[in-house]
């Protein structure tokens, strides 16, 4: 008899313990999902500010460029033949004598973007960018590059600080 009531003791205190695990545990997943709906809302914020960079090339404004953009920026990427860029110089280049001299449209889309968060202030995005336009023959062209970009958080803004891309050249070939 007594072990019976032993362990109707430890039903007992374990129902309670899991009564009111099942309220800690709806308190956290309710916590959880509005964490999720935060870290989802500010990696489309990434995604959102990617795109503002990417329509600020395709239509050679340095201006929103320079806005989106750190002035130490870096990169790595094909115009600049392996080697490391430091600040705006180099891009102010192409923007100029280059991007807004374009009289056709290019359009850009960014395939499956892919944002880390690093903490409230930094965070990194890689996708792939086709860029369409039309060639000199009127014949629409199609390119290719693998981008990522880092951004960091400052005054409210993200500014783009670092960027890598592979493959074709941001200013279509002729």
């Amino acid at each position: 008899m007594f072990h019976l009531s032993l362990v109707s003791f430890l039903v007992l205190v374990s129902l309670q313990g899991l009564a009111a695990t099942e309220r800690s545990v709806s308190v956290q997943l309710t916590v959880n999902n509005t964490r999720l709906e935060n870290v989802e809302a500010q990696k489309q914020e990434i995604i959102k500010v990617t795109k503002q960079l990417i329509e600020a090339i395709n239509n050679g404004d340095f201006e929103a460029y320079a806005k989106i953009c750190d002035p130490g920026l870096t990169s790595f990427e094909p115009e600049a033949l392996n080697q490391l860029v430091k600040g705006m110089n180099f891009h102010r280049f192409y923007f100029e004598n280059a991007l807004s001299k374009g009289k056709l449209p290019i359009h850009t889309i960014l395939l499956n973007p892919h944002v880390h968060l690093i903490g409230d202030e930094a965070a990194f995005i890689a996708y792939i960018r086709l860029t369409q336009y039309i060639d000199d023959n009127g014949k629409p062209r199609t390119m290719q590059s693998e981008e990522t970009r880092i951004w960091h958080r400052r005054d409210s803004m993200w500014q783009n600080i670092h960027f890598h891309r592979s493959g074709s050249p941001t200013v279509p070939t002729k």
